[in-house]
């Protein structure tokens, strides 16, 4: 166990030592929430929905966690490119707790960043329907980057160089984050579409913290709670078997 707390410690300390990082991870988030939800707001507000900052706020938070704690995981590589890698490696400890000790550390990263966002929304203007659900949302907010976490530890262990990022980045994680609903309501989509969508992990988690921020759930609350949790012990029993098998 010492183990474990001494690598999600290094991680957090990695991160904390960043602001450059720090800050440049709040662009994205910055862009989508500003350009689409004050540039789409006055259309949204027309078709009768509302307002779509309130809507894409939760989108934009989980948003971030994704992407957090999915380059968190795939910073393996970086690790195994200079060689810290190696000298984890052969510390007498079980790969396993050193699997868990990096994912707990990255999903302790994207929770920090998510809570980041989370309170430049609420300066933006974003403002959820009651505060005493906040801890509901940080608690969605946990799982999805212990989900993302567990994902990019799989993908890290599993890609051999950086060459396979683009195609990570390209084939993954933008549609994992565009078929969310993030940016969209799931409610009356094309069939096609209403498939990927309920296979999408993410759009459980984003559901979920629209459900907590501002009372608007899709598939329930309790329902994306139990799928999160299922496919967090899914990601985590798949990362710690690549894991389990890297070469450093």
């Amino acid at each position: 166990m010492a183990v474990i707390y001494i690598l999600w410690l290094r991680e957090v300390k990695r991160y904390l030592r960043s602001r450059a990082q720090i800050i440049a991870s709040l662009g994205q988030p910055l862009m989508y929430l500003l350009a689409l939800g004050f540039g789409l707001g006055p259309v949204f507000q027309k078709s009768g929905q509302g307002s779509y900052l309130q809507f894409i706020a939760p989108g934009v938070i989980g948003m971030a966690v994704l992407f957090t704690s999915i380059f968190s995981g795939v910073g393996l590589l970086w690790d195994r490119q200079f060689g810290f890698l190696k000298e984890t490696l052969v510390a007498p400890v079980p790969r396993l707790y050193i699997m868990i000790g990096r994912t707990l550390g990255g999903a302790t990263i994207a929770l920090l960043q998510g809570t980041l966002v989370l309170t430049v929304c609420l300066i933006a203007g974003f403002r959820p329907h009651a505060l005493a659900d906040i801890p509901l949302a940080l608690l969605y907010m946990v799982l999805i980057a212990i989900v993302f976490a567990a994902l990019g530890t799989a993908i890290g262990s599993a890609l051999r160089d950086m060459q396979g990022f683009q195609m990570v980045m390209n084939f993954l994680v933008m549609p994992i984050f565009f078929l969310s609903g993030a940016l969209f309501p799931l409610a009356d989509l094309p069939a096609v579409l209403a498939v990927a969508t309920h296979l999408d992990p993410l759009a459980y988690g984003i559901d979920g913290l629209r459900g907590a921020l501002i009372g608007l759930s899709y598939f329930g609350l309790v329902t994306d709670l139990a799928i999160l949790c299922i496919v967090a012990c899914c990601f985590l029993a798949l990362g710690a078997r690549w894991f389990s098998r890297i070469q450093a």
